[in-house]
């Protein structure tokens, strides 16, 4: 890598390209036959050398060659690349045979050639003062040399092996660091001309590179280790302090799990022995737990500096929770080739107190296989290779129980898991055993034989689905409620390394080492997804909040995140068909693919996947609802009511506004004029609109409707309106209101007409009901319709004809229909005997 003001330039194969604001890439250089090794930007230009020792010049903007030299590799072979402070057009190049060589690349002349030291030069510096440059060899010597003159000034040497990077403090400190091949970093005072302090395991493996920030106390360096650090020196002696870092692992994952409810922190524990927390949200809430030390009284008593002889195998297995991570440990895993089980503090960011082990147990042989923790932070149960399965207390690390007699299992413990609310416990065991135990009894209540060895286990605790993987590369799903295999997945060709349930416990995802990410849809026992990777994944773990897959690979050090494309666009989660073939997908990247939109890379739609859109109506048997909101006519009855509640207690009262021109009296003295005060206090000012209303929209509409027997124009105004709008209109259909007696049969036929098609039922009923409170006239025939309307509604709800006969029974004796006698009423249900099954409920 390489980078000037503008561009950071990156070489990957014979290949390197120029990102502009570190996402975007806008140059890309090919010309290269041999993997590019140096990269050195040059003003408008910059020079590319591969392991031929081929160097070019391109310029950046038409990304054209400018110039080619070629070096016989057995006599220079190109090692580092500096171009010197004030040398216009000239660049020095260092070899591993020693010596070096200035170069004008306008001219395309060989200017000078130093002889060197005999040993490869690996670091070339430009140094504060001009015409100075620091060349850093393989024996460990760095030399102060002036390249005007060709004489050295100084050397200094380190006995860490070869100088990997140099840089200089500009600040006012004559200071120069030099890195190594083991992680230090030497400190010399250019005036003194010694050494002046050692960064003694500043990185875990060799310095790849380091820089003094311009005029500011701080360098930046970074290793092999996957760190960057940034030092500040700010202390008496000179020495450097750990100021801010940004790390991962260094070797590869063994175990990644998702911590916490909100979904934003991932747990990773990697070979290289340290258990991390990393943030889906920002880098800066990453977090390092640290090496698990054996003793880490001893370590802080001693001030061991170099700590690798006490630090734990890595970790293989955890299991986290967060329920009581505030008051003890809520973090348990078990290492490499070791029995006992240590405890972490995510709050603390710091390995627990407790060493978890049975005591009666002396043997290296035995290790742990499998740990669990209990949703409520309190026990932790660990499984061991020899079958037996023990229960602690992670608050004070006391052994609290063990599972059976002697052992749980005759062979090897696979998985471990207990349940949401502490009652049952899940072992699986080598022996193609699955048992189920009591929690607090420690009693076996149940075991299941499988058709192959699990080789993991894995509890969705919210819904009581256990996910077994087998040997033979198949799946299997149990309840652990009836105890029963519920589903059996196959599919995989190579062996099963992790499985993750999506939050709801719908999906079930697997990932395999034959490449294979595979979704399996749990409730239809079918898959849904799949895709391959060019790399096999290790681990998969699905957030908490169903929107992102988290995974790790073979070969790969970092954690890759995959969203969850369901959540926000139309996706098919129809079977696949036997004959799928499922396609390779690139892991995901930072930088997108030149060409490419992200906001393109949808699914394209299939017939599988048009949308649903549900009927007006299901079926003519059935009795439909509308769709408006309740406030349209649930209180249709109580508008009086709501009105009353709602009616201010005095009217508001207007202030007389005097005129713009009072007006005067006309005469010869100027008077102005008193207006006239009104005679009659009683008289209203409500106007009569009986006689002037005009038929409203819904009115002809229910018109047209008794000429062409279509009311569906009425019902739909009728739906536009408010509860306000809808007594009004009603009101307005009696005849002392404007309305007319032939008006209201017709809109008691628009009533018919929608329970014959039983759709607006819930309308219907209110309609009526309202309709039925303000009419004031009744006729027999009126009579005839309405019970004719009643006894038809009787095959779709009796609550409803009941609550409307007695509506009516109340609306005529409120009107003082005194006429309609028993013998009259009767004779009408008689005219319908043969549509009525409710006779004798209705009289």
């Amino acid at each position: 890598m390489a980078a000037d003001g503008r561009l950071v330039f990156a070489a990957y194969g014979k290949v390197f390209s120029a990102f502009a604001r570190n996402k975007e890439i806008v140059h890309t250089f090919k010309g290269h036959k041999a993997e590019i090794r140096l990269l050195q930007p040059f003003g408008d230009h910059v020079i590319s050398v591969d392991t031929d020792s081929v160097l070019i010049i391109w310029h950046i903007y038409s990304e054209e060659e400018y110039l080619q030299l070629t070096f016989d590799k057995s006599v220079f072979q190109i090692s580092t690349i500096l171009h010197p402070s004030t040398y216009l057009n000239k660049i020095l190049l260092g070899s591993e045979q020693g010596s070096l060589q200035l170069w004008n690349v306008k001219s395309n002349k060989l200017l000078y050639t130093f002889p060197g030291w005999k040993v490869g030069v690996t670091a070339l510096q430009q140094a504060p003062a001009v015409d100075v440059v620091a060349i850093g060899l393989m024996s460990g010597q760095v030399v102060i040399h002036n390249i005007k003159f060709d004489e050295t000034l100084m050397k200094f040497r380190q006995d860490w092996g070869p100088i990997t990077s140099i840089s200089f403090r500009t600040d006012g400190h004559p200071v120069m660091a030099a890195g190594s091949p083991c992680g230090h970093i030497g400190l010399w005072d250019l005036e003194d001309k010694k050494l002046i302090n050692q960064m003694r395991n500043a990185h875990s493996t060799a310095i790849a590179g380091l820089t003094f920030l311009h005029r500011e106390p701080l360098l930046v360096t970074n290793g092999a280790d996957n760190a960057l650090r940034i030092w500040i020196f700010d202390g008496p002696a000179g020495e450097g302090r750990l100021l801010r870092f940004r790390m991962g692992h260094s070797a590869a994952l063994t175990k990644i799990r998702y911590y916490g409810q909100n979904g934003q922190q991932i747990l990773s524990a990697s070979q290289d022995g340290t258990l991390q927390s990393f943030s889906t949200v920002h880098e800066k809430f990453n977090k390092s737990l640290g090496h698990g030390l054996v003793n880490k009284k001893i370590v802080k008593r001693k001030g061991l500096q170099n700590t690798m002889s006490v630090r734990l195998p890595p970790i293989t297995k955890f299991a986290a929770e967060e329920a009581r991570q505030s008051d003890w440990d809520g973090i348990i895993a078990c290492h490499q080739g070791k029995l006992s089980c240590t405890t972490w503090n995510y709050q603390r960011s710091t390995i627990g107190a407790y060493f978890l082990k049975p005591k009666e147990l002396k043997t290296d042989d035995i290790i742990a296989t499998a740990v669990d923790i209990t949703s409520c932070g309190n026990f932790a149960v660990i499984g061991l290779s020899s079958g037996a399965v023990d229960v602690y207390n992670m608050q004070s690390g006391i052994h609290r129980g063990r599972f059976g007699d002697d052992k749980a299992h005759a062979g090897s413990v696979r998985g471990v898991a207990v349940d949401g609310l502490n009652q049952m416990t899940v072992t699986a065991g080598s022996e193609r055993l699955l048992k189920f135990w009591n929690f607090k009894s420690k009693v076996l209540i149940h075991s299941v034989s499988l058709d192959s060895s699990p080789n993991m286990m894995l509890l969705h605790r919210d819904s009581g689905i256990l996910g077994l993987a087998l040997d033979d590369f198949s799946i299997t799903v149990l309840d652990i409620e009836t105890r029963k295999i519920v589903r059996e997945f196959s599919g995989h060709q190579g062996q099963i390394n992790d499985m993750t349930f999506s939050p709801d416990g719908r999906w079930l995802i697997s990932a395999a080492m034959d490449c294979s990410v595979r979704t399996w849809d749990l409730p239809s026992g079918c898959l849904i997804d799949c895709f391959l990777l060019d790399s096999a994944p290790l681990n998969v773990t699905m957030s908490p909040t169903g929107d992102f897959l988290a995974t790790s690979h073979v070969d790969h050090l970092g954690i890759y995140l995959w969203s969850n494309v369901s959540l926000y666009s139309v996706v098919s989660l129809r079977p696949l068909p036997p004959d799928y073939v499922p396609s390779v997908v690139m892991l995901p990247g930072t930088c997108q693919t030149p060409g490419t939109d992200v906001l393109d890379e949808q699914i394209e739609p299939s017939d599988e996947m048009v949308e649903y859109e549900s009927p007006e109506q299901l079926s003519e048997q059935l009795v439909t609802l509308s769709l408006l909101p309740e406030s349209r006519w649930k209180n249709l009855l109580n508008l009086d009511v709501i009105k009353k509640k709602n009616k201010p207690k005095e009217p508001p009262k207007v202030p007389q506004a005097a005129p713009f021109f009072i007006p005067t009296v006309p005469g010869l003295v100027p008077r102005f004029a008193v207006p006239e005060q009104n005679g009659d206090p009683q008289q209203s000012k409500v106007v009569n609109l009986g006689i002037l209303a005009q038929k409203s929209n819904f009115y002809l509409k229910l018109e047209e409707g008794l000429l062409n027997n279509q009311y569906e124009a009425a019902l739909n105004l009728l739906k536009e309106l408010g509860p306000s709008g809808i007594e009004t209109e009603l009101r307005n259909l009696s005849p002392d209101d404007g309305g007319s007696v032939d008006v209201m049969q017709g809109f008691l036929k628009m009533i018919r007409m929608m329970l014959d098609r039983k759709r607006d039922f819930e309308l219907a009923q209110a309609y009526l009901a309202l309709f039925l409170k303000f009419s004031v006239i009744i006729r027999e025939s009126q009579v005839l319709l309405f019970v004719h309307f009643c006894l038809l509604q009787s095959k779709h709800s009796l609550p409803s004809v009941s609550s409307n006969l007695a509506q009516l029974a109340f609306w005529m004796n409120e009107i003082e229909m005194r006429f309609v006698g028993p013998l009259w009423w009767c004779n009408v249900l008689k005219i319908y005997t043969s549509k009525c099954c409710l006779q004798s409920q209705c009289c």
